[in-house]
């Protein structure tokens, strides 16, 4: 599942307490109005299956949007062409989210590496950060529960030119997530 797009402070780090234009925050209701009022119920049809949020969809695409994309200074309404319809800055937000995860095969690039989900095989994280870097190009940060399964995996970016119209350019994580143990790591599979 996906999670978010979230811009940073440039560094790989970002302040999970803030909420940058309160002015832009949303409720529940508006995220799904706006985005069909925008021509994007396909794209909302495809946030349903793979943007699952607790405890529903509407309150973590709420949430992404109050805390990341407000946070996106070349989404700001200043941004948008004159006479833009209302909600293209969210609707932009969710469509380059879900268009930048459409192109990360998460499953693929692992199992290109014969790492495939399994309930018994443990993995080191030099294993794993390895499997990425020889299919993807890139290490992205790896995020781990306290039971020493693989849950997160974070991947990075530099953006040439605005959210809008530019271009994410993949980059190696700028720390190791200090979440998972060098060592017994599990990649469980998917469950319903």
């Amino acid at each position: 599942t996906v999670h978010g797009l979230w811009a940073d402070e440039c560094d790989g780090t970002f302040d999970q307490t803030v909420f940058c234009d309160k002015s832009r925050e949303l409720s529940e209701p508006d995220i799904p109005n706006l985005l069909a009022a925008n021509g994007k119920q396909e794209l909302l049809d495809w946030m349903k299956e793979f943007w699952p949020g607790l405890p529903n969809n509407t309150y973590l695409w709420k949430n992404e949007w109050n805390k990341h994309g407000t946070c996106m200074s070349t989404l700001a309404p200043k941004c948008m062409p004159e006479g833009s319809p209302k909600g293209l800055d969210v609707a932009i937000y969710f469509q380059k989210t879900a268009d930048t995860f459409k192109t990360l095969p998460t499953y693929e690039f692992l199992a290109s590496a014969g790492i495939k989900p399994d309930r018994n095989k443990v993995h080191s994280i030099d294993e794993l950060e390895s499997a990425f870097k020889e299919t993807y190009g890139f290490i992205p940060s790896l995020g781990c529960n306290s039971s020493g399964a693989l849950t997160q995996i974070f991947y990075y970016f530099n953006l040439k030119g605005t959210i809008t119209d530019g271009t994410l350019v993949p980059i190696d994580a700028p720390a190791r997530g200090d979440s998972c143990k060098e060592t017994g790591i599990r990649y469980l599979p998917k469950t319903n």
